[in-house]
């Protein structure tokens, strides 16, 4: 808030000092073509520009600052996720990657297709002795010598190794890209299991506080039955423990709640100091029906990020193999320069610079067939270690193809069993809220004991977080197993 009050007022600062110069320049113009009631016309409208341009500023700035501010805000899940990818370190570190690349390729198309193209000048004095260039004569006198070059030099054939260079950035341009999906997906992944752990904390604490609330009301109600002789003082002592077991057990949810939002904050990158809010009445929308195991599971092989990675990775392996084998052949290169000098000695005439400079220069065009006969089995060896890594890039592809595969069966089986789970534990949770109430009535009546409640008061509070523990499994399993079939996360 203070930066962006800062940043108001030194526009504010600015756009005074327009007006003021504006103001200024055009009195100058008015009193000297003598215009009076334009100049008055114009004052006004200046200043009527200048406060619609600071009115308008201040309320975009007021409104890009509702629009940032989100610590006072119940954050829902998606609001997390795209927090999280917008402030992780991780993202960052992925556009980075996503700019060498782009760097890369840029830097193997103008290889590809441009020549490479140097200018070199020196000047130099020598004391001793030297060649005179119009005699070719050795003699001994002070001289200064200046030479001024271009070259030019392209590969018209180096084995195709320009040309596969290109290739492999273009498709490390897409593992760069595939990569930063990857990231995203496993910060939304995370941030969705640290939510979620929030979630049901946060609802199980809720419920725990009101468990309090019911032992503490039901055990002042014994007191009141002891002292009028309707209770024994056994069933008061057994309600105190359940209500010290009920305030233990609130306590040290407390405890997982706040462990969990820190986890989930430290994910998200959330400002130290500040509450993190988020909504917890999550409701499944609809359970998913039953599909096709095969079309998923071939669908992922063929989109999943982590597939196209371990893909792209072994193309650009058996490129560089390639690249290896065709270095065996000679390699073709043409060039071309221009060169000229100027040279003067101590107590002798020469020519002045320009005319030596025109008189001195020389081309040349050159062709050269470089032939590789012996270079130690240094070739060789590269052809060797690239083998070695083609295998290992198919072997790695081989590998994450039969993870995926496993993966996506694993999550539909998964997902469809925590469906069935939850519905029972729906239905669970329905039951023992209504023996819990019925219990609760006959305690009130002294039909059961202390103990015979709390028994009935368990079961319901296990029934509760039972059925809150599987709609969260579930709702998890339901993205992973739409993240397969094509959906981000994000967007869900």
């Amino acid at each position: 808030m203070c930066k962006g009050l800062y940043n108001t007022l030194h526009i504010y600062k600015f756009i005074t000092y327009l007006y003021t110069s504006t103001l200024q320049l055009w009195h100058g113009l008015c009193s000297y073509f003598g215009i009076k009631q334009i100049n008055e016309v114009m004052n006004n409208k200046l200043l009527i520009t200048v406060l619609i341009a600071a009115s308008s500023y201040a309320g975009f700035t007021k409104v890009s600052a509702q629009t940032a501010d989100t610590t006072n805000q119940v954050l829902t899940l998606h609001d997390c996720m795209q927090y999280a990818i917008s402030n992780s370190t991780k993202m960052q570190i992925q556009k980075a990657n996503i700019s060498d690349a782009r760097i890369d390729r840029r830097n193997a198309a103008l290889t590809l297709f441009t020549p490479n193209i140097n200018a070199q000048t020196y000047a130099y004095y020598n004391f001793g002795r030297s060649i005179d260039p119009q005699t070719n004569t050795y003699f001994t006198t002070t001289s200064f010598h200046n030479n001024y070059s271009i070259s030019l030099g392209y590969d018209l054939f180096d084995g195709f190794k320009a040309v596969n260079n290109y290739k492999i950035s273009k498709t490390s341009m897409l593992i760069a890209k595939s990569e930063e999906k990857q990231a995203e997906a496993d910060i939304c992944l995370a941030v969705m299991e640290a939510y979620y752990n929030v979630a049901y904390y946060q609802r199980l604490t809720a419920v725990y506080e009101e468990q309090v609330a019911s032992a503490e009301t039901s055990l002042k109600l014994a007191r009141r039955q002891e002292e009028l002789g309707q209770k024994g003082h056994a069933d008061v002592v057994q309600m105190e423990a359940d209500l010290a077991d009920r305030q233990y057990d609130l306590t040290n949810t407390r405890n997982m709640y706040l462990d969990q939002r820190m986890i989930l904050a430290d994910l998200m990158f959330w400002p130290e100091g500040e509450e993190l809010k988020i909504e917890t009445d999550v409701k499944p929308t609809s359970l998913e029906p039953m599909e096709n195991v095969e079309n998923a599971v071939d669908y992922a092989l063929t989109h999943n990020p982590e597939v196209q990675i371990s893909t792209w990775k072994q193309l650009n392996a058996r490129r560089e193999l390639n690249t290896a084998k065709w270095q065996l052949l000679p390699t073709i290169g043409i060039y071309a320069g221009w060169n000229t000098s100027y040279y003067t000695y101590e107590g002798a005439q020469t020519a002045s610079f320009n005319k030596q400079f025109r008189n001195n220069r020389g081309e040349y065009v050159e062709m050269s067939l470089s032939i590789p006969l012996w270079d130690r089995l240094s070739r060789s060896s590269n052809i060797s270690k690239k083998r070695n890594a083609y295998r290992r890039a198919t072997a790695e592809l081989e590998q994450k193809r039969r993870d995926i595969e496993s993966e996506v069966r694993r999550a539909i089986l998964d997902r469809d069993g925590t469906a069935t789970a939850y519905l029972q534990a729906q239905h669970k949770a329905e039951v023992q809220e209504e023996a819990y109430q019925l219990n609760r009535k006959k305690l009130e009546q002294g039909l059961i004991s202390p103990l015979e409640f709390q028994t009935a008061s368990n079961n319901y509070l296990k029934a509760q977080a039972d059925e809150m523990n599987s709609l969260y499994k579930y709702l998890i399993k339901q993205a992973v197993v739409r993240y397969y079939n094509g959906v981000a996360y994000i967007d869900q």
